[in-house]
């Protein structure tokens, strides 16, 4: 399973930006996906996952403010992040896996860089 995010750049506090990540391969092997983030000194984070029934998991510090969803037909893996403050700067990473439990483990992209400036 390849996997390659885009979407990322530097945008303002409050502003809100768009994550994709286009899966290729054996996706039918990997029906779980979510999205990551690893600042500078932090540990990485799940953000948001989604099943494959469309389950949804959001961390604590986003719900509200992000929105995972997917697009099966184009096999696309979406992150909609409104409100965006400079403490949701990171790399973000999409990953792909059978569960949420296996994500860490599962195929990962390069990710992509989102710069919240204040």
């Amino acid at each position: 399973v390849r996997v390659v995010e885009s979407g990322g750049g530097l945008v303002q506090a409050g502003g809100s930006l768009r994550l994709s990540c286009a899966v290729s391969g054996s996706i039918f092997s990997r029906p779980t996906m979510g999205w990551y983030r690893q600042a500078p000194g932090k540990e990485r984070e799940l953000v948001a996952a989604i099943s494959s029934g469309g389950n949804t998991y959001y961390a604590d510090s986003v719900k509200g403010k992000f929105t995972i969803s997917r697009d099966a037909t184009k096999n696309t893996l979406y992150l909609q992040m409104n409100r965006l403050s400079p403490e949701d700067t990171a790399m973000y990473y999409c990953a792909a896996s059978t569960t949420i439990a296996t994500l860490s483990r599962g195929s990962w992209g390069q990710g992509t860089q989102v710069t919240v400036s204040s």
